[in-house]
């Protein structure tokens, strides 16, 4: 029997990166996977690879930032598939200006829309049916951003992940009593398409020792099977070959 079968999940920024090998890994397990995100074009890329190796999947093209779009999402998914089991709030961004005298109000408010408001959006979506259900796990992926501060992530991401670690531990905290728990993982370095909006530009042998989006999957499986009795509030990975920044990368 497939670990999943007979769960949903719901995967947001699920159409590159960590996202897109998350619902791959999920749908191999025998989940039926919401894929949501703001490009169409990716979403049924995945769908049309989950549905080769005979996977279920349903793209939905989603800003997450945008509360209405997200509820009236939310509640066709519920209408289709009757529960939610897992909730995973990848979805996020970055910008390329990203330090304090560079960064405008307008990207800040992209950064915090995507990042923050967004994974909290979702939380309220998803949160009325686990809670009848009485069980539920919410995995918001943040990055070690939520933990330490510095020039490459810069301030509006910082700020964000800060947030998105801030809520998911009170979500440990307040929602136990209702069969959910929730799970903050903070990964370093990741060889995924954001690495783009950095202006340093890493090598292929420099992205090759990061943390892959398949070893961050393999994480939310581990979280995924454990027992509800047990609960994982906050993980962080790394790659092994951890670098020190240079003064050009926090500079």
């Amino acid at each position: 029997m497939k670990d999943f079968a007979g769960k949903v999940v719901w995967m947001t920024g699920a159409g590159t990166g960590i996202g897109k090998a998350g619902a791959l890994m999920f749908a191999r397990g025998g989940a039926a996977v919401a894929l949501l995100g703001r490009r169409r074009d990716k979403l049924e890329e995945v769908a049309a690879e989950i549905a080769s190796f005979g996977g279920t999947s349903v793209a939905e093209p989603l800003d997450v930032a945008d509360r209405g779009k997200t509820r009236t999402v939310a509640a066709a998914l519920i209408e289709r598939f009757g529960r939610v089991d897992v909730l995973v709030n990848n979805a996020g961004l970055n910008i390329v200006n990203r330090r304090l005298d560079e960064i405008t109000p307008e990207d800040w408010d992209r950064i915090l829309g995507a990042n923050l408001t967004g994974a909290f959006n979702m939380v309220q979506a998803a949160l009325p049916t686990m809670r009848a259900q009485q069980d539920g796990l919410i995995i918001n992926v943040a990055s070690t951003a939520a933990r330490r501060v510095s020039g490459v992530s810069g301030i509006g991401y910082s700020a964000s992940k800060f947030g998105m670690l801030g809520m998911s531990l009170s979500l440990t905290q307040e929602a136990w009593k209702f069969g959910i728990r929730a799970c903050c993982l903070c990964p370093d370095d990741v060889n995924t398409p954001i690495m783009a909006r950095r202006k340093i530009k890493y090598p292929p042998e420099v992205l090759a020792q990061f943390i892959q989006p398949e070893d961050v999957a393999d994480t939310m499986r581990f979280v995924a099977l454990m027992p509800k009795n047990t609960s994982i509030p906050e993980m962080v990975i790394t790659p092994t070959n951890v670098r020190p920044y240079t003064p050009a990368e926090t500079g």
